[in-house]
């Protein structure tokens, strides 16, 4: 995810930002009447489905008109048209806060079934290859423990081209090939830069190591365009930072110093509590902005907005006292509407998708390193007994083009 990791949950809540505002005039229509679901290379309707399987496993259940029924066709029906997945390498950490028997969530097998869920609902799929063994994002990009003893920049490529290709491959065979790739999350001064060991190779790009993290970018999308070669297909490839505000400084760098340009799409996280620097009805110009310079395709990868500023369990929100965007209250109706004005603003600036990140993390028994249950139960599609809401309505709205 994200800057928006748990890890940072205590340092956000206490943080006091600056809103942008939005006038009422602003929001879209919102009796607008729902129109079939689009193809995801015409526009991403793209939701992160990465907890499901662990929240279904320790007691989540989701409910539409209060009847069980399958998250992923949920999402399908009500007009997403992709998942978003992201891989660990080898999230053993896993197994210590539950026991030797659990499943490795977000790692292969759990990623698989996952993918195998959103292929039989119809959904195409980006896989975010986080290059960690845990949460990667702009404070945290800790190398994989099997590759934390690497010294030699050419080892590590080949560690990045061949673990690539090797996820993709046995995906291959199992007839799961993603349609979208992203390299790495939120990789804002670069991957594998945090915690490493001496003798590491330097590749933090805000130190002004361009170059390294160049090959190793290049490394995973060879692998990538291989696979591509091998199967006759044309992945979606995306590189993804946090904030808005790094967009051009970012791309500048990696395209121009860090010789760093097969790829299709420029990707940024939006959250609306901590990227403040762009304000919400500034967006749009930047993406245009940016669409025309670099020729390349943009999405948002990761956004959210909540329904309630209240919790459904013990573990703290991530959104919790901080202020709305003027025009969009939290409830499910001011969310719907913050998303649908979003998403046409969107359309508007000539950007491929808008992807919400994890609209089914429900409050259940689930763990992670932080805490039991979820920080982000304010912040999906479900009410607190797990009933879906009209969040999620904005995915089917009839958006003008």
């Amino acid at each position: 995810m994200l800057d928006i990791k748990i890890h940072l949950l205590i340092a956000i809540i206490t943080l006091s930002n600056t809103f942008s505002s939005c006038s009422k005039k602003d929001n879209p229509t919102i009796d607008q009447p729902a129109k079939d679901s689009i193809s995801f290379n015409e526009f991403a309707m793209a939701v992160d489905l990465s907890y499901v399987n662990q929240v279904e496993d320790h007691g989540g259940i989701y409910y539409e008109n209060k009847v069980k029924k399958d998250p992923y066709a949920i999402f399908k029906e009500h007009g997403a048209n992709m998942v978003r997945l992201r891989i660990w390498n080898n999230p053993q950490w896993i197994k210590t806060i539950y026991d030797q028997s659990s499943p490795l969530y977000s790692g292969f097998d759990d990623v698989a079934k996952s993918m195998q869920r959103a292929k039989t609902a119809g959904l195409a799929v980006n896989l975010d290859f986080h290059y960690s063994d845990v949460w990667a994002d702009p404070g945290t990009q800790n190398p994989p423990d099997a590759w934390k003893n690497i010294t030699d920049i050419n080892v590590l490529c080949d560690s990045v081209y061949n673990y690539t290709y090797g996820v993709l491959n046995a995906l291959n065979k199992k007839g799961l090939l993603p349609e979208m790739v992203q390299i790495g999350n939120e990789i804002n001064c670069g991957m594998m830069v945090t915690n490493t060991a001496a003798g590491f190779p330097q590749l933090n790009i805000c130190n002004g190591n361009w170059a390294n993290q160049g090959k190793v970018l290049n490394a995973g999308i060879r692998a990538v365009r291989k696979i591509d070669s091998e199967t006759s297909k044309k992945t979606i490839i995306a590189l993804h930072v946090a904030d808005p505000k790094n967009l051009e400084w970012w791309f500048d760098g990696i395209m121009q110093t860090a010789g760093v340009i097969d790829f299709d799409v420029i990707g940024f996280s939006y959250y609306h509590i901590w990227h403040t620097t762009i304000s919400f009805t500034d967006l749009p110009a930047l993406v245009t902005r940016l669409k025309a310079k670099f020729n390349k395709d943009i999405m948002i990868l990761e956004t959210a907005y909540p329904f309630t500023s209240a919790n459904n369990d013990s573990y703290s929100n991530i959104y919790s006292n901080q202020a709305p965007i003027d025009g969009f209250p939290y409830t499910a109706e001011g969310q719907k509407n913050f998303m649908t004005t979003l998403t046409q603003n969107m359309m508007n600036a000539g950007a491929k998708g808008v992807m919400y990140w994890e609209p089914a993390w429900i409050s259940c028994g689930m763990k992670d390193l932080w805490g039991t249950g979820s920080a982000w139960d304010n912040c999906t599609f479900f009410d607190f007994t797990g009933n879906l809401t009209q969040g999620i309505d904005y995915l089917n709205y009839n958006y003008s083009k």
